[in-house]
């Protein structure tokens, strides 16, 4: 189905969309996307994939939403208000990848932030094993920006896990020749006090190296870096502005976490 072109208009605040999740718990989904995309001063507008019953100690539910209704829901907001840049998060299966890739192409965006999302904090599966490929295929080529987490990347190129730093940059080199332009390949996942993010632009590397935060408050880092990504390319910013800019504000956001409920709890997104 194609969509209806943008409109033209000039406006004062940038714009950006979040195709993903509502996490009711308020730490990661929407709810995270649109709380970071006020901290950048940018308009944020969503398109709900799913409905999940969670908080801070796991997924209690979730009830997905009809791809024909996500293909309204984006249909009226690109039709009127517009948009400058676009994320994906939460996408569940291959009836919604197919789906929202075909939303992407239509609407011929180019900043466009892919977050894989697959398991949520707690263990949950956040995607079926069978739209692994989707996203590969389908997905990735749509991505100026790709933000994989170590088991994120693993599965994205087949591998069983990626723990060297050849490793990572090997993974990273192998999904940025399935489409991805950029590649941001996030440390969080190995092991040490030491986290290395590295950004791969299909030539070289620039990294970010980073003390861990002792805390359990991580839920909805993913979701929060993707979203600020996503706000700083829609203000204008260069991919390395945007990479260094987005890691210092998760990070800022970590250290000042809320401290709110029993396990792994959420940000704080006004930092």
């Amino acid at each position: 189905m194609n969509q209806p072109a943008m409109p033209e208009s000039h406006p004062s605040m940038p714009r950006a969309l979040t195709i993903a999740g509502s996490d009711s718990g308020g730490g990661a989904g929407i709810q995270a996307d649109l709380k970071t995309f006020s901290a950048f001063g940018v308009y944020g507008m969503t398109v709900i994939t799913a409905l999940t019953a969670q908080n801070t100690l796991g997924v209690q539910g979730v009830m997905p939403v009809p791809p024909d209704f996500v293909a309204l829901q984006f249909g009226s907001v690109v039709a009127d208000i517009g948009i400058d840049a676009l994320k994906t998060g939460m996408l569940g299966d291959s009836a919604m990848v197919e789906r929202v890739a075909g939303l992407i192409a239509d609407c011929a965006l180019e900043r466009v932030v892919v977050d894989p999302v697959m398991i949520a904090k707690g263990g949950a599966a956040l995607l079926a094993d069978d739209a692994i490929d989707s996203v590969r295929r389908l997905m990735l080529p749509r991505a100026l920006l790709l933000t994989p987490n170590l088991p994120e990347a693993a599965a994205l190129i087949g591998a069983d896990r990626l723990d060297s730093d050849a490793q990572i940059r090997e993974a990273a080199r192998a999904l940025h020749a399935l489409g991805a332009r950029y590649v941001i390949m996030k440390g969080g996942h190995r092991p040490g006090d030491e986290l290395v993010d590295l950004l791969y632009d299909g030539e070289a590397f620039s990294e970010i190296r980073s003390s861990r935060i002792d805390t359990r408050h991580t839920h909805g880092t993913g979701c929060t870096f993707a979203a600020a990504l996503t706000a700083l390319l829609a203000r204008g910013e260069s991919i390395e502005q945007c990479f260094r800019r987005a890691h210092a504000y998760v990070r800022r956001a970590i250290a000042s976490n809320p401290g709110l409920g029993g396990g792994h709890g959420p940000l704080n997104h006004p930092v």
